[in-house]
């Protein structure tokens, strides 16, 4: 009886946590992660603001929080295609489809991922001690990958391409043209992949 009470209290825990990242996500997107409070975020899961910090420590970890669950997923996805056998090119072509309607539909994330990104190497200057996730060692595991198989040169680092492929993010966010974020990141990796093919058509 006892192990069903403590099971039931998990499992609401749980329930009571995702529901905190739901509304989180929901409120970030409508008004930007500044602008968000934590009475924001606990009335649109209807739950006490007392609550909140039965689960989290602050906004900035909720953020966080978000990230890791987008690398996870484009993490998870890469590893399908690995395993489906697909050319490095394909699933580099794929995989930053996927990130960019992910972040793009995420904006929230894109300081923490931008701020990560330039910070890889220098964990002390990310804006919150805990690991913030980058995406430059996904990257780098396809581009290895193809660079083994005689898809891709291997006469340039896959670490610096995998800099390259990352940075499109960056410039892609702060570009001044009149082309959405989703279709300027597609131009710009479809340069960069015609760049680093062995395998022309």
């Amino acid at each position: 009886m006892l192990q069903e009470e403590l099971s039931l209290r998990e499992q609401k825990k749980l329930i009571f946590r995702q529901k905190i990242l739901d509304a989180a996500a929901l409120q970030f997107k409508k008004k930007g992660f500044s602008e968000t409070s934590i009475s924001d975020i606990m009335k649109s899961a209807k739950l006490g603001v007392g609550t909140f910090y039965n689960y989290f420590e602050s906004k900035e970890e909720l953020l966080l929080i978000l990230l890791k669950n987008i690398a996870k997923e484009v993490e998870d996805a890469v590893k399908v295609r690995l395993e489906k056998n697909l050319s490095s090119l394909q699933i580099l072509d794929e995989t930053t489809s996927l990130m960019s309607r992910l972040i793009d539909e995420n904006k929230f994330v894109l300081p923490l991922f931008l701020s990560a990104s330039e910070h890889s190497d220098k964990p002390e200057l990310l804006p919150t001690r805990k690991y913030t996730p980058t995406f430059k060692p996904i990257f780098e595991i396809i581009l290895k990958r193809g660079q083994a198989d005689g898809e891709i040169r291997s006469d340039v680092p896959a670490d610096l391409i995998a800099e390259m492929f990352h940075s499109i993010y960056q410039a892609a966010s702060f570009s001044k043209l009149d082309i959405p974020f989703q279709e300027n990141i597609k131009l710009k990796v479809r340069l960069l992949i015609d760049g680093i093919n062995l395998i022309k058509n």
